[in-house]
This record gives C-alpha cells, sequence and structure tokens, in this order.
C-alpha cells in the first residue's frame, strides 16, 4: 500500500536553494566560497557551468568583493573576465577596491582599475584611500594617489584618510599623504590629525605633523588642543609643551623625501 510519503516536497536542506528563498541569501554560496578560498579551478568550473558571477548575499556581498577582500588576484581576474560588477556596493557601500585597499594587494587594485574601478566613490564613507590607511599599506596608499583618490574625502565617521592614518599610528601612510599635499590641519569635529597622534602618544607622528604645518594650538569640539590630551611630563607631552613655547602659530612646513 502506497503511503503518499514520496509525494511530499524534500526539505530545502535537500532541495537546496531557490531563486527568490530569501532565507537563503545571507549564506555564501559555492561561488563566494571559492572566491574567498582563492579557488581558481574551482571557481572557474562555477563560471562555466554558467553561476552567475554577480550573486549577492543578504549583506550585498558578491564574489569579487570575497576574492578581493582575501587578494585573490586569479579569482578576481576570473570574475572581472565573466562580467562581475567592477563597482557593485555591499551593506557597508564598500566597493571591491576598498576590499582590496584593505587586503593591501596592490595587484588587485591594478587589476580593478584596468576594468574602470572608481577610485572615489560619490557617497560620504570611507573610499579605497581610506581603507589602505586604515590597514596600514603605504604602498596601496601611493598608487590610489597617483591615480586621483581625493586626498580630502571625508568619511562622516572617520573623516579624512590623513586622520585614518594617523588615529591607526600608520606613519608610512601618513608621509605618503603629506608629501602628496593632504591638508595637515583638515578638522573632523574641529579635531585634527595632531590630536590623533596626541591621543595615541605617538611623539614621531607628533614631531612629522607639525613639521608638516600641524597647527599645535589648534581646538577640537571640546575646547582642547593636542596637548591637552597628554599626561603631565610625559615624552609627548614635553615634546607638545616645546612646540607651544618655540614656534608661532603658522609653522612652516618642511620638505621630506620619501
Amino acid at each position: 500500500m502506497e503511503t503518499g510519503a514520496a509525494l511530499l516536497p524534500a526539505p530545502a536542506a535537500i532541495r537546496g536553494p531557490v531563486i527568490g528563498d530569501i532565507g537563503n541569501w545571507a549564506d555564501r554560496t559555492p561561488i563566494h566560497d571559492a572566491s574567498r578560498q582563492g579557488q581558481a579551478q574551482q571557481l572557474k568550473q562555477l563560471i562555466d557551468s554558467g553561476v552567475c558571477v554577480n550573486l549577492v548575499t543578504v549583506d550585498s556581498i558578491t564574489p569579487l568583493h570575497e576574492a578581493c577582500l582575501q587578494g585573490h588576484i586569479q579569482c578576481v581576474q576570473l570574475l572581472l573576465a565573466a562580467g562581475a560588477q567592477v563597482d557593485a556596493r555591499n551593506v557597508d557601500s564598500s566597493t571591491p577596491l576598498c576590499d582590496a585597499s584593505a587586503a593591501g594587494s596592490v595587484e588587485c587594485i591594478k587589476l580593478l582599475l584596468d576594468y574602470g574601478a572608481k577610485v572615489n566613490p560619490p557617497l560620504f564613507t570611507a573610499s579605497p584611500l581610506h581603507e589602505a590607511c586604515m590597514s596600514g599599506k603605504p604602498e596601496c596608499v601611493k598608487l590610489l594617489i597617483d591615480v586621483g583618490a581625493n586626498l580630502e574625502a571625508h568619511d562622516c565617521h572617520f573623516g579624512t584618510p590623513l586622520h585614518v592614518a594617523c588615529a591607526r599610528e600608520h606613519l608610512d601612510c601618513a608621509k605618503v599623504l603629506l608629501l602628496a599635499g593632504a591638508n595637515v590641519n583638515a578638522a573632523k569635529l574641529h579635531e585634527t590629525a595632531l590630536h590623533h597622534a596626541a591621543k595615541v602618544k605617538n611623539k614621531d607622528l607628533i614631531e612629522m605633523l607639525v613639521e608638516f604645518g600641524g597647527n599645535v594650538y589648534a581646538r577640537d569640539n571640546r575646547g582642547k588642543r593636542p596637548s591637552d590630551y597628554n599626561w603631565q611630563n610625559s615624552p609627548t607631552a614635553k615634546c607638545f609643551e616645546y612646540y607651544e613655547n618655540h614656534l608661532h602659530p603658522m609653522v612652516t612646513c618642511a620638505v621630506f623625501e620619501i
């Protein structure tokens, strides 16, 4: 006697994801996994079988985002050649170029640029240059600047790339930015890069910013000068004390070689 059990639809876990099945979008698909893990051969097989290279997760992450964040140049090449959207944005508005910059992959950055990636996103969010400064990749910072990255791009949370480089104590990145002409006294809520350097108590960073014209008298939205963020008699406090006693408010910028 037939029970009819065989007529029941298989569980979703057996059927696999169905197009439009929102519950599955949050999971990484096989093409996302291959891209993230750098499995170029498997990725090629998936592409050749007709899998869409622009599949997105619930947070709008594409396979290209995954490959760029890990710096997998072969996977990036395969995806772009197959029509991956070069400026796709995830839920945080990050593009693949942002991810490649965060990963410090010069090769991926160059390839994305060759495919027309925008170095200056139109929104007030972290740019590829912000990401390179955040991760401390001076070679990527220089490359992005060379192709026209906006030195004064402003993120509502981080400020300018120079703010980011100083907050993360990436001296080399800050130096590249300053040599390229970044505004040393650009402010985020009246807070300058020198305020950030003071907060992290980095004497080398403080000295470099002052040499490039950093204003030791600048006050943030709390009315504090950079020196107000240092313990009395600490090395950085003594550094600020010297500058405040010996420098005119308008400091001449020095020229550094890199």
